[in-house]
């Protein structure tokens, strides 16, 4: 089911966070590359409990930044599993931002993150059934 446009997804976000001033650029919008690690960081979340260990980042496939997030914008990002392989993970993440005192979401961004099972030295394992 496809949910409406400006409504964010109806599952709880994998993280939730605040922008902060020193994210900035001299403009006063936040810099793309923190919203980017914040949806590294909710899809690092997910690809961990799916993966059941550590997991790394190997692609970030179609962002695009749609609108701008402010300094003190509610930032939720939400992560859903796309598909997985014998050791990755594709990852969905949605950025939404809420004005510090609005009640209106905003869809940001969003993108595929692609991870990968790691083993303790850094090679790649298989994703554990369950």
């Amino acid at each position: 089911m496809t949910q409406p446009p400006d409504t964010p997804p109806a599952q709880e976000p994998v993280i939730r966070t605040i922008a902060m001033p020193a994210d900035t650029n001299p403009s006063g919008d936040i810099f793309g590359g923190w919203l980017m690690a914040q949806m590294d960081l909710a899809a690092g979340n997910l690809a961990g409990r799916i993966g059941k260990g550590r997991a790394a980042t190997i692609a970030v496939d179609g962002m695009t930044f749609h609108k701008p997030v402010k300094v003190g914008d509610e930032v939720s990002l939400y992560a859903d599993l796309v598909a997985t392989g014998r050791t990755s993970m594709r990852i969905h993440v949605e950025a939404w931002r809420r004005p510090r005192y609005g009640t209106d979401c905003t869809k940001v961004t969003d993108a595929i993150f692609t991870f990968v099972a790691i083993d303790a030295e850094g090679r790649s394992r298989p994703i554990p059934k369950d």
